[in-house]
């Protein structure tokens, strides 16, 4: 008799669309550098499991001549680029080394002024956590029935204190997406009261045609602040580099007055290596389109797993998927890491939810195999 998982890899369960071998020629392997398979599957921090690619490794040893210079006029090259993507002048660009960089000084920026931040829960907490080690208030607004953004109560709760209003979109850990329409009304009224910060570190993998992302608003001088990663599509999160998007009288006021030496209020900038790096990897539509297509693919195979196993989850607008495990996000943790495979931590209050990134089709396909022995 076939155990589940044998009938669950066979061609009887799903016609055989689970658990296809995904194998890459070794052209493919050069070109979009796979991690390896290791003895404990790293699931749990949405990393992208392919890159640099080699286009992005080259440019990196080649920089390595440029490695003894300060990066302050290799960044002003890279500036020029993303202004030019953002369509606004290069001083409305900030790079910082990584966007978590960018979300902590913003986090302190408003700290630093007595401020209130309203925010939703879960979301990505590097902003609100670093404001509130600074004396900053965070107004926690919970997230809706489809555990996404709920603007409407995020707006009630907007008043004389609040200084910034936190959108993370698409969300973290929720992979929640906003309505196009609803969110660009919510920035474009919420804009005239405070200041906006849009987080916008997973806008690649946004399916939907044509959503927009909020940097329109910056175009017309609005109190908006988006930040963007390296770190997720792009996969390099080690090399650590990011940015923000904002008009300059913003920039100057929370960061510092513009110089091509940077800004006086930003703690770190980047290096040489990881702005060599971003040029090449803006330049590099293979393996963006390779990236964006296989976070996909194993995105598919685990909502098939889900739906065989009965476990409700959120359609994701990112590279992980939220979904209910029906135990402790702690025992499951244990469970899954007794079979090789590490998850993402707990979000309060969902302890019976877990964030499961994409990885490799090896590493989900054990990510497959240990979900069905534990929930057989």
């Amino acid at each position: 008799m076939q155990s589940r998982r044998e009938w669950f890899k066979s061609s009887i369960g799903l016609g055989g669309l689970m658990m296809t071998p995904s194998i890459l020629t070794a052209e493919e392997i050069k070109k979009y550098n796979p991690r390896p398979l290791s003895d404990i599957v790293k699931l749990s921090s949405n990393e992208n499991p392919y890159g640099p690619s080699e286009k992005v490794r080259n440019a990196i040893v080649d920089s390595f001549e440029d490695a003894c210079r300060y990066p302050y006029e290799y960044i002003l090259k890279l500036q020029n680029i993303l202004a030019k993507k953002h369509d606004v002048s290069p001083e409305s660009i900030v790079i910082t080394g990584g966007s978590n960089e960018a979300l902590r000084v913003t986090g302190l920026a408003v700290a630093d002024q007595g401020g209130e931040i309203v925010a939703g829960k879960p979301t990505y907490l590097a902003l609100m956590s670093y404001a509130e080690a600074w004396g900053g208030k965070i107004n926690w607004v919970p997230v809706d029935s489809n555990k996404g953004y709920d603007l409407v109560e995020i707006q009630k709760n907007i008043n004389e204190k609040t200084k910034m209003v936190f959108i993370a979109n698409p969300n973290n850990p929720t992979g929640t997406l906003l309505e196009k329409s609803s969110l660009s009304k919510f920035c474009e009224g919420v804009s005239e009261k405070t200041l906006v910060f849009c987080d916008e570190a997973y806008y690649d993998y946004i399916n939907e045609p044509d959503y927009p992302s909020m940097d329109y608003l910056v175009r017309q001088e609005k109190d908006i602040i988006i930040s963007r990663t390296f770190s997720k599509v792009y996969g390099m999160a080690g090399l650590r580099i990011g940015y923000m998007v904002l008009k300059p009288q913003l920039a100057d006021k929370l960061f510092g007055e513009y110089s091509p030496y940077g800004r006086n209020k930003i703690m770190a900038q980047t290096n040489v290596l990881a702005v060599a790096a971003a040029i090449e990897a803006l330049k590099d539509k293979d393996f963006y389109a390779f990236s964006l297509k296989k976070a996909n693919e194993e995105k598919d195979k685990i909502y098939k797993l889900l739906d065989y196993l009965g476990l409700k989850y959120v359609e994701s607008s990112t590279n992980f998927v939220f979904f209910e495990s029906k135990k402790h996000i702690d025992i499951l943790s244990k469970e899954m890491l007794d079979k090789g495979v590490r998850i993402g931590r707990p979000f309060p209050p969902f302890y019976e939810w877990c964030r499961i990134s994409t990885g490799t089709s090896q590493e989900v396909d054990r990510f497959v195999s240990a979900m069905l022995d534990i929930y057989s």
